[in-house]
């Protein structure tokens, strides 16, 4: 594997760029795989739930799929809770910026968002304000997100629910993150909304 030689970003060249370029986008093009095994971390993790946070996961994304929605809401069902193994003070944050390049505004939005509607469900057991999703009253996506919680999310703690194994939503998380529709990294004409 051939490197590029600089030390500093600042002195790097078009020509370590022309190093650097395919090796990125191969990596790049490997990102369902490592998101697909950052998602098996959570087989076992149970933190006193019925059922693991993988179940969990998968039986959010079965309800979504069985409901006929689309494979990016999907995905984003099968994805919302992600960011659970590294950031256990804002796994919504960690999923949405995962979704963030490859989703619509309004699928990111409800990721991102998430949490604090499933806390309507259970805040007040824990000496929150479970109405704080309140403070998004008004928002285009609040209906949507409140939706996402009530049909999908909230009831997906069930032993006995059905649960499709990964295996049938493997190809869709493939074919989403095969094609970023934003990203920094590029050119503003290619980028959608």
């Amino acid at each position: 594997m051939k490197l590029a030689t600089f030390k500093r970003m600042e002195d790097s060249t078009r020509e370590d760029f022309e190093i650097i370029t395919p090796q990125m986008t191969e990596f790049a093009g490997n990102l369902a795989d490592r998101v697909l095994a950052h998602l098996a971390l959570l087989k076992g993790e149970h933190s006193g739930f019925p059922i693991d946070r993988y179940d969990h996961s998968l039986q959010t994304a079965t309800l979504a799929l069985r409901d006929g929605r689309d494979e990016e809401y999907v995905v984003c069902a099968l994805l919302h809770d992600i960011g659970d193994s590294l950031g256990s003070y804002n796994h919504a944050d960690i999923a949405a910026a995962i979704l963030k390049p490859f989703v619509s505004g309004a699928n990111h939005w409800m990721i991102e968002n998430h949490a604090v509607f499933q806390g309507h469900n259970f805040f007040h057991h824990v000496g929150l304000d479970r109405d704080k999703r309140d403070m998004f009253a008004g928002h285009p996506h609040y209906e949507r997100t409140a939706e996402f919680i009530e049909l999908y999310d909230n009831p997906a703690f069930d032993p006995d629910g059905e649960t499709l194994p990964i295996e049938t939503f493997e190809p869709m998380v493939r074919r989403l993150f095969a094609r970023p529709r934003r990203s920094l990294y590029m050119k503003k004409e290619a980028c959608e909304g």
